[in-house]
C-alpha cells in the first residue's frame, strides 16, 4: 500500500480546465508538470538529472553504491555525492554506467561531498545543486550526446579544483582500461573501457573548458585533478561522448553544442521535452489531486530510453564490437522483458516516426550477434531476464505496418532464427515441448516457457501474414505450452519434470529469487501469463465460471511468499503484483470474459494506490519506462494485452479527455464523458459519432484519427459483455 500523496504542484493544478484542451497546447509548458523526483525513493530506481528525450547522455549526480536501491546511481535516502556522471540507467534492477564523472572538490584528497535535497533544483533538461564543500553552485544540462556543466564558485576561493573520475562506476561496473590526456589548455580527452552488466563497454570523451585548466593525474589515468585559476566568472564545461572514438566525440561536440550559451542549451532541452510531452494532451478530472504531475512525469519517464547509440556521422559500435555506419538512428538500453508489454506499444502510438529506426536497430543487432536483442546495453547483449522479448516488439512493428522499405522477410528470418536457437533452454523446448525443471540447471523454467510461448505466437502471426502455413502451425503449437503446465486439479500452472511429473511439494504463494520455477513471481501471478491466448486459457480451466472463480480470488488471497522472495514482487492487491511486469496485463483480462466492470474497479484502485507524486511514487522498479507506460495507457483508457498486433483493450480512463498525436498530422481523442472518481464504468461508446459496442479498439482505427467517446457511470453497465463485443 502506498503512502499518502504529497502534492508538489497544487497551484499549477488549479489551472485545470479549458487550458488543457488541445487548442491551447501551444501555450502550455508541459515540463512544469514533471516532477523528476518521483521514483527516486522506495524501489523506483529512476534517473535524476539532465537529459533530452532518448538521449545518449544522462548527466546527473552519482552517489556511492550502497545496495540494490542505488542501481541508477542515486537514491533519495542518501546525501553523499561522488561525482556528476554522464550516463545513468533508469529503473533497472541491476546497476551500471556512471561513466566519466566530474566533481568540484575543496582539496586534492577529497573524493566525495555532502549535499541536501533542499539545495537541489530539477526539471526536464536541467539539474542544479548548491554544495557547501567546496562552495559552488553546480548546474547541468544536456543535448543528445553532450553534457554541459556550469560551476559558479563562492567568493572565498582563489582557485578551483575539479576531479575527473574514470575509476568509479555504478554497481557492477568496473574500469578495465582508461586514459586521460590534456590536448590543450582547455581540452582534455580520453576513454573509459569497463566490465559490468555491459561486459565490454567503451566510452570515449572530450571535455572542453571555457577557460584554461591544468591537469594533474592521480592513481595513474583513473583520476585527474583539474586546477582552474580564474574563477571570478562561472566555469563552463562541455563533455561529449562517443562509443566509437575520441574523434567522433569531438565531432558530436562540434555539431551538437558549438557555443557556450548555457541558458540557450537549457531552453533547447526544455523545448525538446515539450515537443514530446505535448504529444498527449489531457484534461484531468475536476479534482485532479496531482493527476497532471503523475501523468506527465510518467510520460517523461517513458522517454529516458531507449537511448540514441550512434554518433552524428552515423557510426556506432555494434553487438559484434565492430564499428558500423548507417543512415538511421541506432538505439540501445533495450529492457525488452519489461518494455514489450506497454512501453513499446505506447511508442507506436505517439512516436511512429521512430519505429522504422527501432526495427532497423533490431535487424542490425540480429546481423551482428545472430539473434534478436534480449536486454541490450551499450552495444552489449546481457541476456538478462527470460524469453525472447525482442520478438514481440519486432512482430508488433511488422503487424502494425511500420516497416516501410525494410524487409519483412528479413524480420521474419530474425524472429524464426532467434526462436530456434539451442540456448537459454530452447533446446529443451524443442525436445520436450516444455522446459523440464530437472534438465535445466538455471531454474525459472515455467517463466521461460511462458515467455517463449507468447513470443512463438508472435512469430506465428508474422508467418501467417507472409503465407508460411507450416511455420504458422508449428509456432502456434509451441505457443500452447501453457496447457502442459496447467494442473486441472487446483487451477495453477506448475513446473514439470522430464517425465511429466508436476513439481512437489507445491506452494502457489512461495517464491525464491532465481531459484524456483518462476522469475520474480509465484504461481498465483504466473498462471495468467498467457496474454496471447486468453480465451485458450479460459478453456483450459474448463469454463468461464471456473476461470472467473479462480481469477477473482487472485485479488483477495494472501499468503507468505517466503524469505527468499524477490523484492520485485511488490504493489500487491491480493496476489496481483503491480510492482513487477508479468502482472501488467492481468486487469484487462476481465474484458475477455465479458466482465469489464471488475477490471474497472481494480484499474482505478491500482492507479490511485500504486502511483503518487511523492519521491516514493512507484510501487516497483520503473524498469526503463514500463511502469510509467502502464500508467499512461491506463489513464487514457487503453492497453495492448496481446503482445503484438495492436488490439487495445478499453479500460477505465483516469482523465476526462486525452488527445494523442498519432502521426501524419492526425490526432486520436479518448473522451470520457461524466468521468469522475465515482463514475468509473463505461456505459456505452461512440467512435467518430457512431455507436461502438466492442470493449477494444484496433490500432488501425486509432491511426486513422478521430474520437472515441466513452459515457461513464457509477454502476456497471452492459458495455462489452456480449461475446461478439469481447476482444
Amino acid at each position: 500500500m502506498k503512502k499518502p500523496r504529497k502534492l508538489f504542484l497544487t497551484a499549477l493544478l488549479s489551472l485545470a480546465g479549458a487550458l488543457w484542451m488541445p487548442s491551447a497546447a501551444a501555450e502550455v509548458d508541459y515540463t512544469r508538470f514533471v516532477n523528476p523526483r518521483i521514483g527516486t525513493g522506495g524501489h523506483g530506481h529512476v534517473f535524476l538529472g539532465a537529459n533530452v528525450p532518448f538521449g545518449y547522455v544522462q548527466l546527473g549526480p552519482t552517489q556511492p553504491t550502497r545496495g540494490w536501491d542505488w542501481c541508477s546511481g542515486y537514491h533519495h535516502s542518501d546525501s553523499v555525492l561522488i561525482g556528476f556522471g554522464h550516463q545513468h540507467l533508469s529503473g533497472t534492477g541491476i546497476g551500471d554506467l556512471g561513466d566519466v564523472a566530474l566533481l568540484p572538490i575543496a582539496h586534492e584528497k577529497q573524493r566525495q561531498t555532502k549535499f541536501s535535497h533542499a539545495s537541489e533544483t530539477v526539471s526536464p533538461g536541467y539539474y542544479a545543486v548548491k554544495l557547501a564543500e567546496p562552495n559552488v553552485l553546480v548546474e547541468l544540462t544536456a543535448t543528445k550526446r553532450v553534457g554541459m556543466h556550469r560551476y559558479t564558485f563562492g567568493g572565498d576561493q582563489s582557485e578551483a579544483l575539479i576531479m575527473l573520475d574514470l575509476r568509479q562506476g555504478i554497481g557492477w561496473d568496473h574500469v578495465s582500461q582508461c586514459q586521460m590526456t590534456q590536448e590543450s589548455p582547455t581540452v582534455v580527452t580520453g576513454y573509459r573501457h569497463s566490465v559490468g552488466w555491459a561486459r565490454r563497454q567503451k566510452d570515449f570523451f572530450v571535455a572542453e573548458f571555457s577557460r584554461p585548466v591544468e591537469l594533474t593525474k592521480v592513481d595513474g589515468d583513473t583520476t585527474g585533478i583539474l586546477t582552474v585559476k580564474d574563477i571570478a566568472e562561472p566555469l563552463l564545461v562541455k563533455v561529449a561522448l562517443s562509443a566509437v572514438s575520441v574523434e567522433n566525440a569531438k565531432l558530436n561536440l562540434q555539431k551538437e553544442l558549438p557555443d557556450w550559451n548555457f541558458q540557450k542549451t537549457v531552453a533547447a532541452a526544455r523545448k525538446a521535452w515539450n515537443d514530446e510531452l505535448s504529444k498527449i494532451q489531457i484534461a484531468p478530472l475536476s479534482s485532479p489531486e496531482g493527476a497532471m504531475t503523475i501523468f506527465y512525469t510518467a510520460l517523461y519517464h517513458t522517454m529516458i530510453a531507449p537511448s540514441v547509440f550512434n554518433d552524428v556521422n552515423g557510426e556506432y559500435r555494434g553487438a559484434d564490437g565492430k564499428i558500423h555506419k548507417g543512415n538511421f538512428t541506432n538505439y540501445t538500453t533495450l529492457s525488452l522483458w519489461d518494455t514489450y508489454r506497454a512501453a513499446h506499444p505506447l511508442q507506436t502510438l505517439i512516436h511512429p516516426e521512430k519505429q522504422a529506426d527501432i526495427a532497423q536497430t533490431f535487424l542490425n543487432i540480429f546481423n551482428e550477434q545472430g539473434k534478436l536483442p534480449v536486454w541490450h546495453l551499450m552495444g552489449n547483449e546481457t541476456d538478462c531476464m527470460v524469453g525472447n522479448p525482442g520478438i514481440p516488439v519486432l512482430a508488433d512493428l511488422v503487424l502494425k505496418g511500420f516497416f516501410g522499405n525494410l524487409s519483412i522477410e528479413k524480420a521474419y528470418e530474425a524472429m524464426k532464427t532467434s526462436a530456434m536457437l539451442d540456448e537459454r533452454g530452447m533446446n529443451l523446448l524443442k525436445e520436450y515441448g516444455y522446459l523440464p525443471f530437472d534438465k535445466d540447471d538455471t531454474n525459472e523454467t515455467v517463466a521461460k516457457g511462458l515467455e517463449y510461448a507468447l513470443a512463438d505466437w508472435c512469430v506465428a502471426q508474422v508467418a501467417k501474414k507472409l503465407g508460411k502455413k507450416a511455420d504458422f502451425q508449428y509456432f502456434m503449437n509451441r505457443s500452447k505450452l501453457y496447457q502442459k503446465h496447467f494442473d486441472q486439479k487446483d487451477g495453477f500452472i506448475k513446473g514439470l519434470s522430464s517425465t511429466g511429473e508436476r513439481r512437489k511439494p507445491f506452494n502457489p504463494f512461495h517464491s525464491a529469487h532465481r531459484a524456483d520455477d518462476f522469475t520474480e513471481g509465484n504461481a498465483w501471478q504466473y498462471t495468467w501469463l498467457v496474454p496471447h491466448d486468453v480465451h485458450g486459457l479460459v478453456k483450459t480451466f474448463g469454463s468461464e465460471g471456473k476461470f472467473l472463480a479462480k481469477f477473482d480470488s487472485l485479488f483477495i488471497v494472501s499468503g507468505d511468499l517466503g524469505k527468499d522472495a524477490s523484492p520485485d514482487i511488490s504493489g500487491l492487491i491480493g496476489q496481483y503484483a503491480h510492482g513487477n511486469e508479468p502482472s501488467h496485463h492481468i486487469l484487462y483480462m476481465y474484458n475477455y470474459v465479458g466482465q469489464p466492470w471488475k477490471g474497472a474497479r481494480l484499474l482505478r484502485q491500482t492507479m490511485r494506490e500504486m502511483y503518487s507524486d511523492d519521491f516514493d511514487g512507484l510501487s516497483g522498479n520503473e524498469d526503463v519506462g514500463q511502469m510509467s507506460a502502464w500508467y499512461v495507457l491506463s489513464a487514457i483508457g487503453l492497453y495492448q494485452v496481446e503482445p503484438a498486433g495492436g488490439k487495445f483493450i478499453i479500460g477505465s480512463p483516469a482523465v476526462g479527455e486525452a488527445t494523442l498525436s498519432v502521426g501524419n498530422g492526425k490526432t486520436f481523442t479518448v473522451k470520457a464523458t461524466d468521468n469522475s472518481e465515482e463514475n468509473i464504468y463505461v456505459q456505452r461508446a461512440l467512435l467518430n459519432g457512431k455507436p461502438y459496442t466492442k470493449s477494444y479498439i484496433l490500432f488501425s482505427d486509432i491511426l486513422r484519427g478521430g474520437t472515441l467517446e466513452l459515457q461513464m457511470g457509477p454502476q456497471p453497465g452492459n458495455f462489452g459483455t456480449k461475446k461478439k463485443d469481447r476482444p
